[in-house]
């Protein structure tokens, strides 16, 4: 599964071969409440046909219909702003004061944007600076903390995975939960030393190491922008990554299990050279609670709660597995001495 922007630069390369004119938008900035983040893209092809998005669709129909009326720049980048008046906003579907700035681009050469497609794939982070005044782009190497920048000349992007996941374990729900989260633009390495699983991983996108998990957090030397997810359900395994993983600033580190092997883990892990504040960032059982059972509605649950750390959102103790299933218990205690 490819990330939503890879999706544009591929279709882009596709259209360009084919022998179509094709434009580049790309959210330059937001005001207020937004659809899509900085970043996000959409590209438009000479006869109206799309990929990706800037919006909740109203602006992309206003951009479909420039493109088919020529009311666009044909060989030079052009920012467009929307949602400035209250007919805008009204007219675009924009929330009350959002405003969005885009970048239009007419694509003339498939080469470039090729060449952009293989380092993203690779795993590469990119930054790709366009020229205002000559259409012209360059590609460097960029930095997870580098954004999107604009200052009327020059307007660089960043393409690739800017977040690390660390999957312990390759089992089947490690197999549903490393292709969404290659969905959701993550550089996902899988570890498993053991032959009777590695030896049958084969989730597009993904790296698979073989090397022990303690070992594999350090040499990944993990950051803020890393997350760590234990899955094997062996102690020797599971506890080796955790116990390295706590002591880095990952943004999540979690583990799977039962709320009573989540418990034991606690105890386990207390042996070691561990804060209580590092043994408070663990995430077990890692998820929040949507009654999952099969494993790819394990992975959504898991990943469900990744997304929420990831984004700075602090989830209620009730929706977490182990607050809800508690609650879950009281409720029924509390409905069975009522009926008693």
């Amino acid at each position: 599964m490819d990330s939503v922007n890879l999706e544009v630069l591929k279709a882009s390369v596709r259209w360009l071969g084919a022998g179509h004119r094709a434009w580049l938008v790309t959210v330059v900035k937001t005001w207020g409440s937004s659809p899509r983040p900085e970043g996000s893209m959409l590209v438009v092809r000479d006869d109206g046909l799309v990929a990706g998005s800037v919006s909740g669709g109203c602006i992309e129909d206003d951009l479909i219909d420039r493109v088919r009326r020529h009311a666009v720049t044909p060989d030079r980048p052009q920012p467009l702003k929307y949602g400035i008046s209250a007919d805008d906003a009204h007219r675009f579907g924009l929330p009350c004061g959002g405003t969005i700035e885009l970048m239009l681009e007419p694509l003339s050469d498939a080469r470039g944007i090729s060449a952009l497609c293989r380092r993203v794939e690779a795993g590469e982070l990119v930054a790709r600076t366009l020229d205002m005044a000559t259409g012209v782009a360059t590609l460097s190497a960029a930095q997870a903390t580098d954004g999107v920048a604009f200052d009327g000349e020059r307007f660089v992007t960043i393409h690739g995975p800017r977040y690390r996941m660390l999957v312990i374990g390759s089992g089947q729900l490690s197999c549903y939960l490393a292709s969404i989260a290659v969905g959701l633009d993550y550089q996902v390495t899988v570890c498993d030393p053991r032959e009777e699983y590695a030896d049958t991983w084969d989730v597009p996108g993904t790296t698979l190491v073989r090397t022990m998990p303690d070992d594999t957090v350090l040499g990944m030397k993990l950051d803020e922008r890393s997350a760590v997810i234990a899955l094997t359900h062996d102690p020797k395994l599971d506890d080796l990554a955790l116990i390295e993983a706590l002591k880095t600033p990952s943004f999540y580190v979690g583990a799977l299990g039962s709320r009573r092997n989540n418990s034991a883990r606690r105890e386990r892990l207390k042996e070691f050279d561990l804060t209580e504040a590092g043994l408070a960032r663990l995430h077990g059982p890692a998820g929040i609670y949507i009654g999952s059972r099969t494993p790819p509605e394990i992975a959504l649950s898991i990943l469900s709660e990744v997304t929420a750390a990831k984004n700075g959102v602090v989830l209620p103790a009730a929706s977490r597995v182990e607050g809800a299933k508690a609650a879950r218990e009281i409720d029924a205690s509390v409905n069975a001495l009522c009926a008693a």
